[in-house]
């Protein structure tokens, strides 16, 4: 602890970032149990009959939502079409149908809507109303991409590291998630951040790497906060700051992230950003091997505490993993 910690973080390649983001997500949106919400935030609408659909789907009332979206939809509004295609897509209000929001999302995206374009490009990458087109959503998220989505820019960006629906392009893939990290997108500032901090087909620049990195931690993206911590804790790119670090790894520790749990113990048994603590240290230590961050100098400290320390942080640490376990779906 008394060196910066130069061991593994998630400042990986930027082929790897592509490579895991890509196949955890299939795409920004498509890793939740739901379908890709392109309404969370609305593009504002043109008219005050939407809004009454829009405000009843953001309170939950689905059904009203339903039948005020229907009653714009006959007359050709888009937004209506793809507020009923999310309806659809969700299950909310109405029995969740993949082949009616998928022709509710073509309806509006044929009038260029940017967020149908999004969650339908979702549908083609994800086989879910038909046969997966890969081919089809790349070039629905180029279209979204060029209208302003800024989930989509991301995820577009993500196909051209890749290299495979496109040919591989670093500097564009970099332009796209500069798009989206000034649209406010975290996924995208935080892919920038790391091109940026490894200086890959933009110019390397520790200090604007953490800015973006920041800006996405504050967005609540954890493997952001996490890079951010890292950064704080060892003064690289931003000011050294260990408490800020160490409440970061905390907040961090405590939304399941080995890394930051593995930090937090070397905290902790240190005294460094927060009072030390050895059967906390202990306790964040087992949590963080059981997701795969060892540390054998935390196998070692560990070895030399007091029976009723390793008893309690023992307690502890079943506690909290047994609890994730039970939250599991």
């Amino acid at each position: 602890m008394t060196r910066g910690w130069r061991g593994p973080t998630i400042a990986f390649s930027i082929l790897v970032l592509a490579t895991q983001i890509f196949s955890q997500s299939a795409l920004a949106q498509s890793k939740k149990t739901s379908p890709a919400s392109p309404l969370a935030i609305p593009t504002a609408p043109v008219n005050p009959d939407i809004d009454v659909a829009f405000g009843a789907f953001q309170r939950g009332f689905y059904i009203t939502a339903f039948n005020e979206a229907a009653k714009r939809a006959q007359q050709n509004d888009p937004k209506a079409m793809t507020l009923l295609g999310e309806l659809y897509a969700q299950g909310l209000g109405v029995g969740r149908n993949d082949s009616k929001a998928a022709q509710w999302y073509k309806l509006a995206a044929a009038q260029s809507d940017r967020d149908a374009m999004f969650a339908l490009a979702m549908f083609n990458f994800e086989g879910r109303a038909g046969s997966i087109n890969k081919a089809e959503g790349a070039r629905l998220l180029e279209g979204a991409a060029k209208l302003g989505h800024a989930a989509a820019a991301y995820d577009l960006g993500l196909l051209y590291l890749q290299g495979q629906q496109f040919p591989q392009d670093f500097k564009h893939a970099a332009e796209l998630f500069t798009a989206g990290a000034e649209a406010g997108n975290p996924e995208a500032q935080y892919a920038l951040a790391t091109m940026v901090k490894e200086g890959r087909a933009v110019t390397k620049d520790m200090s604007k790497a953490m800015q973006l990195m920041g800006q996405a931690s504050v967005a609540g993206y954890l493997d952001a906060m996490v890079e951010y911590a890292i950064a704080q804790f060892n003064g690289e790119g931003v000011a050294k700051d260990e408490a800020a670090a160490a409440k970061l790894f905390l907040i961090s520790s405590r939304r399941g992230s080995a890394i930051a749990q593995n930090r937090l113990a070397r905290i902790l048994m240190a005294g460094r950003g927060m009072p030390a603590d050895a059967t906390e240290a202990v306790k964040w230590h087992t949590i963080a091997k059981a997701g795969g961050a060892g540390d054998p100098e935390l196998d070692i400290f560990a070895g030399k505490q007091t029976p009723a320390v390793r008893e309690a942080a023992a307690a502890a640490a079943n506690k909290w993993l047994s609890t994730v376990v039970a939250m599991r779906p």
